[in-house]
Protein backbone atom coordinates (compact mmCIF):
# COMPACT_ATOMS: atom_id res chain seq x y z
CA UNK A 1 0.00 0.00 0.00
CA UNK A 2 2.93 1.88 0.35
CA UNK A 3 4.00 4.44 3.12
CA UNK A 4 1.52 6.13 5.42
CA UNK A 5 1.03 9.68 4.45
CA UNK A 6 0.36 12.42 7.75
CA UNK A 7 -3.33 11.67 6.89
CA UNK A 8 -3.11 8.24 7.90
CA UNK A 9 -2.45 9.05 11.59
CA UNK A 10 -2.16 11.81 14.59
CA UNK A 11 1.49 13.38 14.28
CA UNK A 12 2.28 11.60 17.37
CA UNK A 13 2.65 7.97 15.74
CA UNK A 14 4.83 8.99 13.14
CA UNK A 15 8.09 9.31 15.69
CA UNK A 16 7.69 5.34 15.39
CA UNK A 17 5.92 5.16 11.82
CA UNK A 18 8.80 7.05 10.00
CA UNK A 19 11.01 4.43 11.53
CA UNK A 20 10.02 2.18 8.55
CA UNK A 21 10.85 3.70 5.12
CA UNK A 22 10.42 0.41 2.75
CA UNK A 23 7.06 -0.06 1.37
CA UNK A 24 6.72 -3.65 1.90
CA UNK A 25 5.42 -3.57 5.58
CA UNK A 26 4.60 -7.52 5.83
CA UNK A 27 8.14 -7.85 4.65
CA UNK A 28 9.64 -5.70 7.15
CA UNK A 29 7.35 -7.28 9.82
CA UNK A 30 8.75 -10.59 9.00
CA UNK A 31 12.68 -9.73 9.14
CA UNK A 32 12.37 -7.74 11.90
CA UNK A 33 10.62 -10.75 13.61
CA UNK A 34 13.97 -12.74 12.42
CA UNK A 35 16.05 -10.25 13.83
CA UNK A 36 14.61 -9.47 17.10
CA UNK A 37 14.20 -13.19 17.89
CA UNK A 38 18.04 -13.48 17.57
CA UNK A 39 18.82 -10.80 19.21
CA UNK A 40 16.19 -11.77 21.81
CA UNK A 41 17.27 -15.29 21.96
CA UNK A 42 21.19 -14.65 23.30
CA UNK A 43 19.43 -12.68 26.55
CA UNK A 44 19.99 -14.84 29.61
CA UNK A 45 17.71 -15.38 32.47
CA UNK A 46 18.96 -13.45 34.71
CA UNK A 47 19.97 -10.50 32.33
CA UNK A 48 16.47 -10.42 31.48
CA UNK A 49 15.90 -9.10 34.67
CA UNK A 50 17.95 -6.01 34.79
CA UNK A 51 16.49 -2.45 34.89
CA UNK A 52 19.10 0.25 33.31
CA UNK A 53 17.31 2.61 35.89
CA UNK A 54 15.00 2.10 38.99
CA UNK A 55 12.26 3.72 37.77
CA UNK A 56 12.94 1.62 33.90
CA UNK A 57 10.93 -1.44 33.25
CA UNK A 58 13.03 -4.99 33.36
CA UNK A 59 13.93 -6.29 29.85
CA UNK A 60 11.01 -8.70 30.56
CA UNK A 61 8.51 -6.30 31.12
CA UNK A 62 10.07 -4.37 27.78
CA UNK A 63 9.33 -7.17 25.78
CA UNK A 64 6.01 -7.88 27.76
CA UNK A 65 5.18 -4.14 26.55
CA UNK A 66 6.43 -5.08 22.90
CA UNK A 67 4.10 -7.98 22.17
CA UNK A 68 0.86 -6.30 24.41
CA UNK A 69 1.09 -3.17 22.16
CA UNK A 70 1.42 -5.51 18.83
CA UNK A 71 -1.55 -7.19 20.16
CA UNK A 72 -3.48 -3.78 20.51
CA UNK A 73 -2.06 -2.43 16.75
CA UNK A 74 -3.46 -5.79 15.63
CA UNK A 75 -6.97 -5.93 16.91
CA UNK A 76 -7.39 -1.91 16.18
CA UNK A 77 -6.08 -3.24 12.15
CA UNK A 78 -8.47 -6.05 12.36
CA UNK A 79 -11.66 -3.67 13.75
CA UNK A 80 -11.75 -1.02 11.50
CA UNK A 81 -9.84 -3.54 7.96
CA UNK A 82 -13.59 -5.42 8.79
CA UNK A 83 -15.49 -2.46 8.63
CA UNK A 84 -16.22 -1.93 12.34
CA UNK A 85 -16.64 2.09 12.81
CA UNK A 86 -16.97 2.10 16.31
CA UNK A 87 -14.20 4.38 18.39
CA UNK A 88 -12.10 2.15 20.16
CA UNK A 89 -10.91 3.34 23.87
CA UNK A 90 -7.21 4.66 24.87
CA UNK A 91 -4.43 2.21 26.10
CA UNK A 92 -2.92 3.04 29.33
CA UNK A 93 0.54 1.39 28.31
CA UNK A 94 1.63 1.37 32.55
CA UNK A 95 -1.88 -0.02 33.76
CA UNK A 96 -0.97 -2.76 31.24
CA UNK A 97 2.53 -3.51 32.62
CA UNK A 98 1.65 -3.80 36.11
CA UNK A 99 -1.17 -6.07 35.10
CA UNK A 100 0.76 -8.42 33.63
CA UNK A 101 3.66 -8.85 36.39
CA UNK A 102 6.12 -10.22 33.64
CA UNK A 103 9.14 -9.92 35.56
CA UNK A 104 7.44 -13.51 37.37
CA UNK A 105 7.23 -14.96 33.65
CA UNK A 106 10.61 -17.07 32.39
CA UNK A 107 12.93 -15.43 29.64
CA UNK A 108 11.70 -17.74 27.42
CA UNK A 109 8.17 -17.51 27.57
CA UNK A 110 8.04 -13.55 26.56
CA UNK A 111 10.51 -14.74 23.81
CA UNK A 112 7.97 -17.29 22.61
CA UNK A 113 5.19 -14.91 23.23
CA UNK A 114 6.56 -12.50 21.14
CA UNK A 115 7.27 -14.84 18.36
CA UNK A 116 3.70 -16.08 18.28
CA UNK A 117 2.50 -12.11 18.96
CA UNK A 118 4.07 -11.51 15.21
CA UNK A 119 3.09 -14.49 13.51
CA UNK A 120 -0.39 -13.79 13.94
CA UNK A 121 -0.02 -9.93 12.86
CA UNK A 122 2.18 -11.44 9.85
CA UNK A 123 -0.76 -13.66 8.68
CA UNK A 124 -3.51 -10.99 9.11
CA UNK A 125 -1.41 -8.41 6.86
CA UNK A 126 -0.26 -10.98 4.36
CA UNK A 127 -4.04 -12.13 3.97
CA UNK A 128 -5.32 -9.00 3.92
CA UNK A 129 -7.37 -7.74 1.03
CA UNK A 130 -6.01 -4.86 -1.04
CA UNK A 131 -9.17 -2.50 -0.33
CA UNK A 132 -9.28 -3.26 3.65
CA UNK A 133 -5.61 -1.33 3.66
CA UNK A 134 -7.03 2.00 3.15
CA UNK A 135 -10.01 1.27 5.52
CA UNK A 136 -10.10 3.93 8.70
CA UNK A 137 -11.15 4.30 12.29
CA UNK A 138 -10.76 5.99 15.17
CA UNK A 139 -8.74 4.83 18.14
CA UNK A 140 -7.69 6.87 21.71
CA UNK A 141 -9.55 9.36 19.88
CA UNK A 142 -7.15 9.60 16.68
CA UNK A 143 -7.23 8.51 13.43
CA UNK A 144 -5.89 5.72 11.77
CA UNK A 145 -5.73 3.58 8.71
CA UNK A 146 -5.08 -0.06 8.75
CA UNK A 147 -2.05 0.62 7.13
CA UNK A 148 -0.91 3.13 9.65
CA UNK A 149 -1.25 0.86 12.06
CA UNK A 150 0.96 -2.19 10.30
CA UNK A 151 3.73 0.52 9.96
CA UNK A 152 2.97 1.43 13.59
CA UNK A 153 3.52 -2.26 14.69
CA UNK A 154 6.86 -2.59 12.99
CA UNK A 155 8.27 0.74 14.05
CA UNK A 156 7.15 0.37 17.73
CA UNK A 157 9.21 -2.56 17.63
CA UNK A 158 12.41 -1.08 15.73
CA UNK A 159 12.14 2.05 18.29
CA UNK A 160 12.15 0.09 21.56
CA UNK A 161 14.95 -2.77 19.74
CA UNK A 162 17.06 0.68 19.62
CA UNK A 163 16.29 0.95 23.42
CA UNK A 164 17.22 -2.48 24.05
CA UNK A 165 20.87 -2.30 22.45
CA UNK A 166 21.33 0.97 23.75
CA UNK A 167 20.45 0.96 27.39
CA UNK A 168 20.15 -2.72 28.50
CA UNK A 169 22.65 -4.33 26.80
Amino acid sequence: MGLPTPEEAAPYFFRYIDRVRDEDIVGVLQSQMDEALALLSGISEEKSLYRYAPDKWSLRELLNHLSDTERLFLARAFWFARGFDTPLPSFDEKVCAAAAQADKIPWARHVEEFRTVRLATLSFFHNLPAEAWMRTGTASDNPFTVNALAYLAAGHVTHHLEILRERYL
